[in-house]
This record gives structure tokens, C-alpha cells and sequence, in this order.
């Protein structure tokens, strides 16, 4: 009898089964921390529900958030990466007085994401879309924080009949990027690294559970999330075309403007130490030239604070607000559309 000869099949080798295996591993922790990260972000908005309402802009949503009543109505326009919790010290106070409404730039926070380009100018013209689909008429009081200050600018600039005063808070200036120390550009592309990384990770839990995530958990359940992650590397890599197009907007003439900068004593603790002093220096002169944009512009240094001055000191915001807004219903043509 003729046997049948038997095929012989190779097992494999061992280095072969260890990578199956960490591959095998890498896609459980991949999906475990993909589980792990949606369940935590619904349990954070859960217990934090999103204050405001979203509004359609044209085939995504945005979120604004008003209180109080009262004509200009303020609008607050936070800095990169930064969602409205940014001005919750600061909202409840001026809505004692006026109409006040915080946002989230399309892509951070709880707005969905725009596939417009992530610049100053598009962000102007999406926040003056956002305020007319909310049904929220102008003449509004501009309050730009950081990168904020790009924004409200070009906002300016582009609907001029339609502002009436300017808060401009340790606002970002065009030309920063040429006169800090050079080496801070270096210093800026870690900076980028790190949020690549955390747009990199947010989808499968890692900043989360590195404790990256912020322990506030109101701020958590608005930032906490890829969205946000994604839209913050979108607005750095963009930063210097929208400086770029804010250097083009030009004088504000005489409108009502306040320009808060924070404390020389207190610079930004994520400067290496060596370039704090210099970079801070360069800010001081650039925040005297913010306040010399208007013929009405003054400027106040926030003592005690660091750049977040409306966390450190919201009175000195709050205050600001109301005296640009004073100014502004003193001049009954302020903000009115222009033929």
C-alpha cells in the first residue's frame, strides 16, 4: 500500500510568534484604551453638562453660552486651544451689567470641527456667522485673551460698524514671533511636539491616563477630548499666517480700547528660565504698542497676575469691560453699520 506522503508545515519561529502576540496585545490595549477614553468623556458631560446652546453655522454646529441683558453686548474670545471655561470667573460678573457671551472656536471644546482653514481671519468670520445665526445683533464689545486678540482684531477689521469697544487681554501682537530670542522658536517646536502627542494619544486614553487632563472636571468635560486635541495643533501650526493677517488689520482709530498685560514679575512659568527675561521684556514694549492701536487706547498691568489673567485677577477684566463698554454707550454711533 503506498502511503500518502504528509505535507509538513513550518511552525513559526519564535520572534515571529512574539510579534503576533505584541501586535495582538498592542490592538486589545489600543481598543481597551479606545473604550476607556469614550466612556470617560460621556461620563464627563454627563455630569457637566454643556451650558449655552449649539448653533448650525452651515453644515456644522457651534457653541455659544449667554447671560444677562444689555446693549453692546460682549463677546469673549478665548486663546489657543482654550475653550469658553476659560472665562467663567469673569462672565457671571459682567452679566450684572450686559449682555455677555462666551464660545467655543469651531473644533474646540463642545463646537464641532470646521474644515475651513484653522487661521485668525476664518475664526473671525465664523464667530460673526456663529453671532448672527444666534440671533445675537451687534454693536458688540470685542474681548480677545492671547491669540484671542488675532480674532477680535480681524473681527474688527472685517465688520468694522459693528464694534463698539476692545479688550484686548495679554493679547497676542503680530510681530512677536521676530522679536522674542530665538531660541524660543526651538522651544515652540517641542511645544508642538508635545500637542502632536496628545492629538496622537487622545483617541486611545494616554493623556488621560497620564493625568494630562485637566482636574477641574467642568474643564475637562469641554477639552478633554481628540476634537480639541486636534483643532489646538491646527491653530499652532496656523499661528504665524494669522499674524501675518492680523499685521495687515491696521489702526482702530478712536474706538474705546483697553489692553491688560499681565505682571512683568510673574512671566510665563513654561519658558526655560534662561529666555523668560528676555521674551518678557519683548512683550512689554509689544504690549504698549497693542494700547497705541486706538487714539482711545490705555493699558493697565494686571499685578499678581501671569498670562491667564482673567483666572488670576477677573476683576481687572471685569473692570476693563465695564469701562470701555461705559465709554462706548457714551458715543451713540459706536458700532453702528456703516452705509
Amino acid at each position: 500500500m503506498t502511503e500518502t506522503p504528509t505535507t509538513f508545515v513550518p511552525k513559526p519561529s519564535w520572534p515571529r510568534r512574539i510579534a503576533r502576540g505584541l501586535l495582538v496585545l498592542l490592538v486589545v490595549l489600543a481598543a481597551a484604551g479606545f473604550l476607556y477614553e469614550n466612556i470617560s468623556e460621556a461620563r464627563d458631560r454627563r455630569f457637566n453638562p454643556m451650558p449655552g446652546r449649539l448653533i448650525d453655522v452651515g453644515g456644522y454646529r457651534m457653541h455659544i453660552d449667554c447671560a444677562g441683558q444689555g446693549s453692546p453686548t460682549v463677546v469673549l474670545d478665548s486663546g489657543l486651544g482654550d475653550s469658553y471655561v476659560v472665562w467663567q470667573k469673569v462672565q457671571p460678573q459682567i452679566a450684572n451689567f450686559t449682555r455677555v457671551c462666551s464660545y467655543d472656536r469651531a473644533g474646540i471644546g463642545y463646537s464641532e470641527p470646521s474644515s475651513r482653514p484653522r487661521t485668525s481671519r476664518v475664526m473671525a468670520e465664523e464667530l460673526h456667522t456663529l453671532l448672527k445665526a444666534a440671533g445675537i445683533a451687534p454693536p458688540y464689545v470685542l474681548v480677545g485673551h492671547s491669540m484671542g486678540g488675532y480674532t477680535v482684531r480681524l473681527f474688527a477689521s472685517l465688520y468694522p460698524g459693528e464694534v463698539a469697544a476692545m479688550v484686548l487681554v495679554d493679547a497676542s501682537h503680530p510681530d512677536q514671533e521676530n522679536r522674542f530670542p530665538p531660541a524660543l522658536k526651538e522651544w515652540k517646536k517641542s511645544e508642538l511636539r508635545t500637542a502632536e502627542f496628545l492629538e496622537f494619544g487622545m483617541p486611545v486614553g494616554i493623556p488621560r491616563l497620564l493625568g494630562l487632563c485637566d482636574p477641574d472636571p467642568v474643564i475637562r468635560a469641554a477639552e478633554c477630548n481628540f476634537q480639541t486635541a486636534s483643532e489646538e495643533v491646527a491653530e499652532m501650526k496656523s499661528f504665524a499666517e494669522s499674524a501675518a493677517e492680523t499685521a495687515a488689520t491696521g489702526s482702530l482709530g478712536d474706538m474705546p480700547l483697553a489692553v491688560l498685560s499681565h505682571d512683568p514679575d510673574k512671566p510665563s512659568a513654561e519658558f526655560p528660565a534662561d529666555l523668560a527675561k528676555p521674551t518678557n521684556e519683548a512683550w512689554e514694549k509689544m504690549q504698549d504698542e497693542l494700547a497705541h492701536l486706538s487714539t482711545r487706547g490705555t493699558r493697565t498691568i494686571a499685578r499678581n497676575s501671569s498670562h491667564y489673567i482673567q483666572v488670576d485677577r477677573p476683576e481687572v477684566v471685569v473692570e476693563a469691560v465695564r469701562t470701555v463698554l461705559e465709554q462706548a454707550r457714551a458715543t451713540p454711533s459706536a458700532g453702528s453699520p456703516k452705509p
